[in-house]
């Protein structure tokens, strides 16, 4: 289960298997703690570096910042004003600070 989208999802990516093996092992020493990182992937398509941070399989509004067809682009996926995920190009710092974000409205 996701905590961010309340959605159950399926992230194929080694560090979110990292991070959920590491409060798995804490849970077993009794810790009891949550697993509240953001889900994310990357992926480069040659010469492009795509981001996306969290998860939205719906959304009803999808805010571009920047220039798709140059390449320069944050596209932030909201549902009833809330950005659920951001998917990016050549953005990574304002990528992070979407990451930073998402993670310090679960705590």
């Amino acid at each position: 289960p996701d905590p961010h989208s309340g959605e159950n999802i399926r992230v194929e990516h080694w560090v979110v298997a990292e991070r959920q093996g590491r409060t798995a092992a804490l849970n077993m020493l009794g810790y009891r703690e949550k697993f509240v990182a953001v889900p994310f992937f990357w992926s480069q398509h040659y010469d492009v570096p795509i981001n996306y941070v969290g998860h939205a399989a719906q959304w009803d509004e999808i805010e571009v910042d920047g220039d798709i067809i140059a390449k320069d682009c944050l596209l932030r996926f909201k549902r009833e004003g809330r950005a659920l995920a951001v998917a990016s190009i050549f953005r990574d710092i304002e990528s992070l600070g979407a990451e930073v974000q998402m993670e310090r409205r679960m705590t």
